[in-house]
């Protein structure tokens, strides 16, 4: 009898994690729009600046090639590219990241890619570390610790903000914002937690992840509870919004620990943000679109 329940035993966890590791193959492209309210005055341009993010590579246990990538995102209008962290945390790992890294610049988009660093990067010592940040670098990508850019598109000025990695330590709120004008301040992070100690430091739309939407988020991710406030909020993926902010959560490309995913999917993410343009008019506050997620 006991030998038949160990076996049964068996065939299930055999079952879950051949399930869970055909899961993190099953790559979605959700489409995020991100709308300004609809003004009265007739004079007024609506563009859009479309944003390709992606998150949480761990190119340790990344199940996408780098040609399905590009096959995936060729052809996409993209503006921008968000890398939002946790790239790999081991040194041997840097060479399988560069035929991700030749991807994103074969994208090309128009106003640059951009990188913030996450937790498991600062798992790497020196000077293993920095070669990472010179490795982004030689490919074009622009890495942002507690710093900021800005640039004008259509007429708007963007704020570019990269906030380090407030799980370990690393944020820095005051310098990330210093010297930065009016403008649209669009933040880039790995940790969303950081979100709760933004009280004196505005955002029009911040994108992280870090949480994988829980990775193994079956009955319920319990084990994010330590990672964090806002999973014990129930904040773990997709657009949320806190206080009148809104941010989003990316379930991330790549997985840790147990190459498996139940319950959630590795993800592909565009933002679509709308820039109005309106001569003497003060900015409306920004509306959510929640029906423009697609699965591809």
């Amino acid at each position: 009898m006991l030998y038949a329940m160990i076996t049964v035993i068996l065939i299930l966890l055999t079952y879950v994690f051949y399930k869970g590791n055909k899961n993190t193959h099953k790559v979605i492209v959700n489409d995020i729009h991100i709308k300004k309210e609809k003004s009265p005055s007739p004079r007024i341009e609506a563009n859009q600046l479309r944003i390709l993010q992606i998150s949480d590579m761990h190119i340790e246990n990344i199940s996408i090639t780098p040609e399905r990538l590009l096959k995936e995102l060729k052809g996409q209008h993209i503006d921008m590219i968000a890398l939002t962290g946790d790239f790999l945390d081991r040194k041997r790992s840097l060479p399988k990241l560069v035929p991700y890294l030749q991807a994103f610049r074969e994208l090309d988009p128009a106003y640059g890619t951009f990188a913030v660093f996450g937790n498991h990067d600062y798992v790497l010592r020196y000077p293993y570390f920095h070669q990472l940040k010179d490795l982004l670098q030689d490919y074009g990508i622009e890495t942002l610790q507690n710093e900021n850019r800005s640039m004008e598109i259509d007429g708007k000025k963007i704020n570019i903000i990269g906030i380090d990695d407030f799980g370990t330590s690393h944020s820095d709120l005051a310098k990330s914002y210093e010297g930065l004008e009016n403008g649209y301040n669009l933040v880039f992070t790995h940790d969303p937690n950081v979100v709760l100690e933004m009280k004196d430091h505005s955002f029009d739309y911040l994108l992280s992840g870090h949480f994988h939407g829980g990775q193994i988020h079956w009955p319920k991710p319990y084990h994010l509870i330590k990672m964090g406030k806002l999973a014990r909020m129930s904040m773990v993926k997709g657009l949320q919004n806190y206080k009148n902010r809104t941010f989003y959560i990316s379930e991330g490309l790549g997985q840790t620990g147990l190459n498996i995913r139940l319950g959630s999917l590795p993800e592909i993410t565009f933002h679509n943000l709308e820039l109005a343009i309106e001569e003497k008019t003060e900015e409306k506050p920004a509306e959510l679109d929640h029906s423009a997620v697609v699965a591809g």
